[in-house]
């Protein structure tokens, strides 16, 4: 695999929203960037709340869900469209799973959730049903906490590693989120790493 895109953003307002400022609009750069625990450098995170920390540091799509997205949406998008840090190739959402790992040069990615749409993701989109589309197509790019920092540049190598074992992916994530899960679902999703808001909703239901 290879690294096709890192994309950062600055805050600014978001088209079709009245107030606020939103990091999501992220561009493509020819430089390497540092990724620290937190994230890259120079990527603004707004509502923390909801974003960013140390379990959502790094977004990632990949280069086949774009590719699906180009077609079902009928128009191109550019890297950073969906508001991602990393644009990955031969990547595919739909089989990444928590716990897996992407090592990319010196940075080590562990997964632990499925990005959720929300309202200013489907102002961005020019969209307001893009919520609804995104959920429905089960495709959801995820967030990555930082094992290992460094830098990373694109055309890096990605070298990919699948979590052996019982594996929770970002479809299943999305389908179960915000529900009330079993007790078997609740104890397979609290061994896996999954990301702290999402280990709080679960252990709150």
């Amino acid at each position: 695999m290879r690294l096709l895109a890192v994309s950062i953003g600055d805050a600014k307002p978001v088209a079709g929203k009245t107030s606020g400022k939103s990091g999501i609009d992220k561009r493509p750069v020819d430089h390497p960037v540092m990724i620290g625990r937190e994230g890259l450098a120079g990527d603004r995170i707004i509502n923390r709340k909801y974003h960013g920390g140390a379990d959502q540091a790094v977004y990632i799509e990949g280069s086949v869900d774009y590719d699906w997205w180009r077609s079902e949406l009928g128009r191109d998008l550019p890297a950073g469209t969906f508001g991602e840090n990393l644009l990955i190739e031969g990547l595919d959402n739909r089989h990444v799973a928590v716990g897996d790992r992407f090592r990319i040069g010196d940075v080590l990615l562990e997964i632990t959730s499925a990005r959720t749409p929300c309202a200013t993701f489907a102002a961005h989109m020019g969209d307001p049903l893009m919520v609804k589309r995104y959920a429905a197509a089960a495709r959801p790019g995820a967030y990555a906490h930082v094992l290992e920092e460094g830098v990373v540049r694109a055309g890096d190598t990605v070298d990919y590693m699948p979590v052996a074992g019982d594996r929770i992916g970002m479809p299943e994530l999305m389908r179960t989120h915000g529900k009330r899960l079993d007790e078997d679902a609740k104890r397979r999703f609290l061994a896996a790493p999954i990301g702290e808001r999402l280990r709080a909703m679960i252990l709150a239901k």
